[in-house]
């Protein structure tokens, strides 16, 4: 079995150390980058080759010269396969926001437990997002506070067919493709079909503002 492929991009030396110890103990890893900021992240993965690319990157949110949403909007720009977490000292909210929008995948707090960070490189890598506790629907909330809902009669949620709201409901639920498949008895390509139209017709870049249209459209419930 292939190891997943990752980088660090954070401004503690010290962090980056104890963060090398717990994924070099973990067989199924391999680190292959290493850049104590955005800047230096996005100039070695310039100078890396598509087959040698990082699959997950652990992304500090502040970082001097390019912070970790910069870095990780320039990341998701250039290399949309790769899947970014987000590593913060608190649950600090508006930067967590900013950088699901900015395309990451999930957060970590610093002080996590190992088996956690091993589960959520994991869980990014395998399932496309990581969610914990606070990364909840309180988060979601917040996101879509500001939101005006969207007019259900004749608009945006029409254009979706049952077999499209189905699917959506299970990628809300954090289901990976291959887990729709079976629950739907479907191909994974076919999943895949849905997922694409779905950011489509929606005009969403990633699970959060898939997330973030089914509330506003009565889709699921979050009360």
């Amino acid at each position: 079995m292939e190891k997943i492929r990752l980088a660090i991009a954070d401004d503690h030396k010290i962090f980056r150390n104890g963060l090398k110890s717990i994924l070099e103990d973990c067989a199924d890893f391999d680190l292959v980058l290493e850049a104590q900021d955005g800047r230096q992240l996005v100039s070695l993965l310039a100078g890396t080759s598509p087959e040698a690319l990082p699959e997950v990157i652990l992304m500090d949110i502040k970082m001097p010269e390019l912070d970790g949403i910069q870095t990780t909007a320039q990341v998701k720009q250039r290399y949309n396969n790769i899947k970014v977490l987000a590593l913060s000292m608190f649950n600090e909210d508006k930067y967590i926001v900013d950088m699901m929008k900015a395309g990451a995948s999930g957060y970590l707090l610093k002080n996590a437990e190992p088996e956690e960070i091993v589960e959520a490189i994991s869980t990014v890598y395998y399932r496309d997002y990581y969610f914990n506790e606070h990364l909840s629907v309180t988060l979601i909330k917040q996101l879509t506070a500001n939101s005006q809902p969207l007019t259900t009669g004749g608009g945006i949620k029409a254009e979706l067919n049952d077999r499209e709201i189905e699917v959506l409901k299970l990628v809300c639920q954090e289901h990976s493709s291959q887990e729709i498949a079976d629950i739907m008895c479907l191909s994974v390509r076919t999943v895949e079909g849905y997922r694409a139209r779905l950011f489509e017709k929606t005009k969403s870049k990633n699970l959060v503002g898939l997330v973030i249209f089914a509330i506003k459209a009565g889709i699921i419930n979050v009360t």
